[in-house]
Parts: C-alpha cells; sequence; structure tokens
C-alpha cells in the first residue's frame, strides 16, 4: 500500500520545494471588484451641483372665504361647520361654490380618521368635480 507521505526512499524526496504563489485568483478577484467599481461609482455620484435662481414669485394670498372640508374620527363629515352625509357633499358644494369647481378646497381629517375615509372622502370629492384640494395640516412637530 502506498503511503501519503514520500519516504526518502521514493523519487519525490529529490524534488525541489515550489514556494511561488500562485496569482491567478488573485488577479480574477481583482479584475471583478475592478468590474463592480465601474458598474456602481457612476450610480453613487448622481448629485449635481447646479446654482439655482431665486423665486420672486410672491405667496398666493389666503382666499377671503375658504371652503373646508373636515372629516372628524367618529367617521361624520363636515363642509365648513355644517354636518354633511358623504352622498350629499357634491350637492352642497355646487351650492356653496356657485358651481366653480376650479376653486381650491381645503381637506382636514382628523388623525385618527382611518386612510380609508380620507381616501373615501377625497374620492367623493373627485366625482363631484372637485379636483382642486389642499390638504390642511397643523404647522410645525
Amino acid at each position: 500500500m502506498a503511503s501519503l507521505f514520500p519516504s526518502s526512499d521514493d523519487d519525490t524526496a529529490d524534488m525541489p520545494e515550489l514556494s511561488e504563489i500562485n496569482v491567478t485568483p488573485f488577479i480574477d478577484v481583482m479584475l471583478v471588484l475592478l468590474i463592480i467599481f465601474m458598474v456602481v461609482s457612476p450610480l453613487a455620484t448622481v448629485d449635481l451641483k447646479i446654482d439655482l435662481p431665486a423665486a420672486t414669485a410672491k405667496p398666493e394670498p389666503r382666499p377671503e372665504k375658504p371652503l373646508f372640508v373636515s372629516l372628524k374620527a367618529d367617521h361624520s363629515l363636515y363642509l365648513g361647520e355644517l354636518p354633511v352625509a358623504r352622498e350629499q357633499l357634491g350637492s352642497l358644494l355646487d351650492a356653496q361654490t356657485g358651481g366653480d369647481r376650479q376653486r381650491t378646497l381645503f381637506f382636514q381629517a382628523d388623525k385618527q380618521a382611518t386612510y380609508e375615509d380620507v381616501l373615501g372622502v377625497m374620492d367623493a370629492l373627485r366625482q363631484a368635480g372637485y379636483l382642486k384640494v389642499g390638504l390642511v395640516g397643523r404647522e410645525g412637530g
């Protein structure tokens, strides 16, 4: 049976020991890393330095009589201070605005109102033809 380790009387004992490093795998790894950096580096530098001009437009003044649509936490809907059923919202808005569907409405919802309820009111406003809706929030934290 042959031994794994050469004995002194074997021919392999006379061979010189090799101390060279095989650099082929090292070069392969370096080339892969180079390709990765070549692909990723343009994606990392998307910031453009642009000198933006200052805006000269004045802020739009608040309308004299803003029209608020409010959704309370108990799912009740109000137009101004009047309680409104969701089915009557379009006709009451037409009466309040004189049929001006380009008028901006201000929609405020209680933070306890569900997302589904908020979208339901927004959908009712859209179906009534009122597409200019501003969402009202509290300023500050």
